[in-house]
């Protein structure tokens, strides 16, 4: 990452390996920041009492106290610094476990130099509130995804199948299609796949199709030469060349142009790369992930995304689920972000259980990054220290989510029989498909899933 430094901030670079120690410390100096180290985790655990560090880099396995306590220390006493990673090639679960207990990100050993400058300046960027955290000047790094990984946190049984998925599939070089909604994580699984495999220490380079504009989506992969075309100053090795040795994800396959697709098809079939206006083909040796936020096999069957190309890419197929199938992670993770919230504000905020209640019955259509920000939105605007139901955004649940959240509320708390608070949802359930059906039995039926000559039976029996 060219000019990116962090002059005057301290780190805090705790590992038993004396060359890794030494390589840390000569990276992140060059960025102009103040380093200091500890060689065990108990030296390290001294050290944050006694210093305000700005970032603390720690491995996991470590003597006399490992890099899960160094953690809980610097959670601590110093909630302000972020704390990143390192953990040897294949320790995804201590990463993921890592992840939930608080920290920033991880870094796989051996690292690429590049990625821990980008872990390390999101990192930064994020600890000082900043809206736009550095980015790389090339696109050929994973920038913006560090800080994502709280889409790990929960205990439901589909997460727990996909980290599964992600462990035995991340050891292989298989192709892996990711497919899952905007804001759900599908970054972050790659992240973990290529954190699993023997490509670790090389670079993962992320490439978003839909940012790219079509006419230069050739070049950015796959080069150019010198005056291949026009502003064409100077030879570009692509993307593709310069994760040799790595592993690539193409970010919204989906998005890319027909011709495109043709394109890449050959290079996944032989793993050769032709620059933009020459004759000569490179070999590369990359491992390639795709994900997708769209249904390729209804644009296969369209004919808008090659079968061909469809059929390369998935080879082994991961679905990330969305939020609204994992709800009963909603608590863990919006307490998570209410923690992050609540030491950027240097306040204490908690959430009441009509709250939770609430939160934990929406449908969360924008899924963990949804969640994320408007928890802090609520925690900007708290006045009193605890966010009630009556704080979130009344569009958030609508008079069905207020009417289940009574019934919970009236069943636990004060004994109110099941029949009247399963007929109060009732009434507002078709209540709201009626007004979305603007009174049309028959659309209001269909949004329900019952038939017409059920819902007026039910409208009759309710007084509506």
């Amino acid at each position: 990452m060219r000019g990116v430094s962090f002059p005057g901030k301290s780190v805090l670079v705790a590992d038993d390996d004396d060359a890794v120690r030494s390589t840390l410390g000569r990276l992140l100096r060059h960025l102009e920041m103040e380093v200091m180290d500890a060689k065990e985790g108990a030296e390290a655990m001294r050290q944050i009492e006694k210093h305000p560090f700005d970032l603390v880099i720690t491995d996991l396995s470590m003597p006399l106290a490992d890099g899960f306590a160094v953690l809980e220390r610097a959670r601590e006493r110093r909630p302000h610094a972020p704390v990143i990673i390192l953990t040897g090639a294949g320790g995804v679960h201590d990463a993921v476990r890592a992840m939930r207990e608080g920290a920033f990100d991880f870094l796989t050993k051996p690292f690429h130099p590049t990625a821990l400058v980008e872990v390390v300046a999101s990192a930064l960027g994020q600890s000082e509130g900043s809206a736009a955290k550095p980015k790389p000047t090339s696109p050929g790094g994973t920038p913006g995804l560090a800080g994502s990984e709280a889409m790990l946190l929960g205990k439901s049984e589909v997460l727990q199948d996909l980290l599964t998925l992600v462990q035995q599939v991340g050891p292989t070089d298989a192709t892996v299609l990711i497919s899952g909604e905007t804001g759900s994580g599908k970054e972050v699984i790659a992240r973990l796949l290529h954190a699993s495999s023997s490509r670790a220490g090389q670079r993962l380079v992320a490439v978003n199709c839909a940012a790219i504009p079509e006419a230069l989506i050739e070049s950015e992969l796959f080069g150019h030469v010198k005056g291949a075309f026009t502003n064409a100053h100077e030879t570009r090795l692509g993307q593709l060349r310069e994760a040799d040795g790595g592993t690539v994800l193409l970010d919204e396959i989906g998005e890319l142009a027909l011709p495109m697709q043709a394109r890449l098809l050959r290079v996944l079939q032989d793993q050769t790369v032709t620059p933009v206006g020459s004759e000569r083909s490179y070999q590369i040796n990359v491992r390639f992930l795709a994900a997708s936020n769209r249904d390729l096999e209804a644009m296969v069957k369209s004919g808008r995304f090659r079968q061909d190309l469809f059929f390369r890419l998935n080879v082994v197929p991961i679905r990330v689920p969305p939020l609204r199938d994992r709800l009963e992670d909603v608590p863990i993770l919006a307490t998570h972000f209410l923690e992050l919230a609540a030491r950027r504000l240097d306040r204490a905020i908690t959430f009441s259980d009509k709250a939770m209640a609430v939160l934990q019955l929406y449908g969360w259509p924008g899924n963990v990054r949804e969640l994320e920000n408007l928890v802090e939105r609520m925690a900007i605007l708290d006045r009193d220290g605890v966010i009630d139901a009556d704080d979130i955004p009344p569009t958030l649940g609508g008079e069905t989510g207020e009417a289940v959240t009574r019934t919970l509320w009236d069943l636990s708390q004060h004994g109110v029989d099941l029949p009247t608070s399963v007929a109060r949802f009732e009434r507002a359930l078709i209540g709201t498909a009626m007004r979305r059906a603007n009174n049309n039995k028959s659309k209001a039926a269909v949004l329900l899933g019952i038939g017409r000559t059920t819902l007026i039976d039910k409208l009759r029996k309710l007084g509506m």
